[in-house]
């Protein structure tokens, strides 16, 4: 079987020396992202968007990476904290036929500040990121569109 199909629009920001974010930078790498997205649901065997969302360092990275992998999946990795942040992607999966179900990390601060600790230092989030995200995140709902919502516990992920 084939690998998972993942797009991570924070993987459009890497350069030969490493990660590099700027506003601009992470303008062009949702495009990028996107454009990316629209292109492998466009593919006649794709059946389902997984959207993987949480604070950063939740654990997304690591529960895509352990699930198995399944024919006609793709799924986009990103903290996507409110509505507005998903919605774009839910109406390229709506433009595909493509039904889209959520998967929502749930962490506490203190882990997803830990983890982001234990990343290489140009994988690492301000603190402050994290709090915003926290702050402005507001639960995947039914009412966004998904066909389906799973909440996964951050801690039952070690990692």
């Amino acid at each position: 079987m084939s690998a998972a199909v993942v797009i991570d629009p924070d993987a459009f920001l890497e350069i030969e020396d490493g990660r590099i974010w700027t506003p601009e930078r992470n303008a062009e790498a949702w495009r990028l992202a996107l454009a990316a997205l629209r292109a492998a649901l466009a593919a006649d065997s794709v059946e389902r968007l997984v959207v993987v969302c949480g604070l950063q360092g939740a654990g997304k990275s690591t529960w895509i990476a352990r699930q198995l992998p399944q024919a006609g999946r793709v799924y986009l990795d990103a903290a996507l904290p409110g509505r507005r942040h998903r919605a774009p992607i839910l109406a390229v999966a709506r433009a595909c036929g493509v039904a889209a179900e959520a998967v929502w990390i749930r962490a506490p601060l203190s882990v997803a500040f830990e983890r982001n600790r234990r990343r290489a230092p140009d994988r690492q989030v301000p603190e402050a990121s994290i709090r915003s995200v926290d702050r402005l995140f507001e639960p995947p709902s039914d009412a966004e569109g998904f066909a389906a919502i799973r909440i996964v516990d951050a801690t039952s992920l070690a990692g």
